[in-house]
């Protein structure tokens, strides 16, 4: 003999619908993994406010954005004002970093060019995470033709070496200036992120929490932007935090060469190789833009890797 349902209105207790005890039940694996998900980059952000590599490297990236956002807060001087009576004059204490050979202050041609390098960088690693997350996220989420197609064209753009790839492309343009050589340098960039996101989509579109997802309904879209990709972000910071101090020494390799950009532009690439006629008289023009550009570099690979070594659970 079976015992009478109890209803839960005379118990005084909310009334629960089987409908929605599914409905509770089915979220409740995307609710682990975003329980999961905020312990993991708590514990990250606990490992690098302990990280003295990665407190140094953010702090000097701090100044240098600072220097090129605001390059005024470090000097008055104009770096285009020049006199040539004073060419290639050695640091004093009227000018801390000498003159170049047009007599302008190479300390404010110094601060100013940080604009120039480090503006690239950003452009062209922003660039290619917009580029990867779009496209690694269609591979990875739709295997088929899509794959196939997206994979076979980053192959082409494999194939080409990269400085040598760069400066054909750059010979295209009547104008070479920032965004010039930006584009230049997204165009071989982007193939190494896209494919870091389109294998962390892979490993994740199966997962429990992304099936209790769609049976709820959500729509492709949505599991894509809240489920998929803000997990496969992981490798994808590392790589693009290493790839800017890259892309801005790729920069400075580029305007060496004199295919990068041009004057009246001020950057370190371009001062480095004004500096190469005068090595052994004014050491100074390729002392402090070299110091500065492999600074720059140091510290964003070193934050990079401070990020690697706490996103790692090995390395804990």
């Amino acid at each position: 003999m079976s015992s009478p349902r109890t209803d839960p209105k005379a118990d005084g207790g909310p009334l629960v619908s089987d409908a929605s005890i599914g409905s509770e039940a089915s979220m409740a694996p995307a609710a682990a993994v975003n329980v999961a998900q905020a312990g993991l980059w708590g514990d990250v952000g606990r490992q690098l406010r302990r990280s003295p590599q990665f407190l140094i490297g953010t702090a000097v990236i701090a100044v240098l954005a600072l220097m090129a956002l605001v390059p005024q807060l470090f000097t008055r001087i104009d770096p285009r004002q020049c006199d040539l009576a004073r060419s290639r004059r050695p640091p004093s204490a009227e000018a801390w970093f000498g003159y170049d050979v047009q007599g302008c202050d190479y300390y404010a041609n110094v601060i100013y060019g940080a604009r120039s390098s480090i503006s690239v960088g950003l452009i062209v690693v922003g660039g290619a995470l917009v580029i990867a997350l779009v496209l690694g996220a269609i591979a990875g989420f739709w295997p088929g033709w899509r794959d196939n197609v997206i994979a076979r064209v980053a192959d082409v753009f494999y194939g080409m070496p990269f400085i040598l790839g760069a400066i054909i492309i750059l010979y295209q343009f009547d104008e070479r200036g920032v965004l010039q050589v930006a584009l230049a340098l997204l165009l071989l960039t982007w193939m190494t992120p896209m494919r870091l996101v389109r294998a962390s989509v892979v490993a994740i579109r199966d997962s429990d929490y992304v099936q209790a997802a769609r049976a709820l309904g959500a729509t492709d879209l949505r599991i894509i932007t809240r489920h998929i990709l803000p997990n496969a972000l992981a490798p994808v910071l590392v790589y693009a935090t290493i790839t800017i101090g890259v892309v801005i020494s790729a920069e400075a390799t580029l305007s060496f060469l004199g295919v990068g950009l041009r004057l009246p532009a001020i950057s370190w690439g371009l001062m480095i190789g004004e500096a190469q006629n005068y090595v052994r008289t004014s050491l100074h023009l390729l002392l402090f833009p070299g110091a500065f550009l492999v600074v720059t570099v140091l510290s964003f690979i070193s934050v990079g890797d401070a990020l690697r070594d706490a996103l790692d659970p090995k390395m804990r």
